[in-house]
């Protein structure tokens, strides 16, 4: 059973920097999609930034210009980079991926265990 792994994630003071890192346990045949998402404390779990396997990017409003994910195909793992990080960036994110696993089967959704980002002084 493949498993997406995190890691990364802890305690920073506010205006610092963290860089999350996710990729799948095992051999992987094919990844169409990845992804960051978060969940705060009382509220819905939202998307954070996603990549594309034609390379396009997409971010929530409110990380434009602080947050930037990137890829290395080699090691099929995403990076989020997180800068200028906010108290209300505090939040488990969870990586998420659209891949198959083998030839045969088609894409499927699959999710990290999340990983606890605190902003706070």
């Amino acid at each position: 059973q493949v498993q997406l792994v995190e890691s990364g994630g802890g305690l920073v003071q506010p205006g610092g920097s963290l860089r999350l890192s996710c990729a799948p346990s095992g051999s992987i045949f094919n990844i169409f999609a990845m992804g960051w998402y978060r969940q705060a404390p009382g509220k819905q779990r939202e998307l954070v930034a996603t990549w594309t396997k034609g390379g396009i990017t997409n971010y929530a409003d409110s990380v434009k210009g602080r947050f930037t994910i990137s890829r290395d195909n080699a090691k099929n793992t995403v990076y989020l980079q997180m800068n200028s990080l906010k108290p209300e960036d505090t939040a488990v994110y969870y990586c998420n991926a659209e891949m198959a696993a083998t030839w045969y089967s088609g894409p499927g959704a699959y999710w990290g265990q999340g990983t606890q980002v605190t902003v706070s002084s």
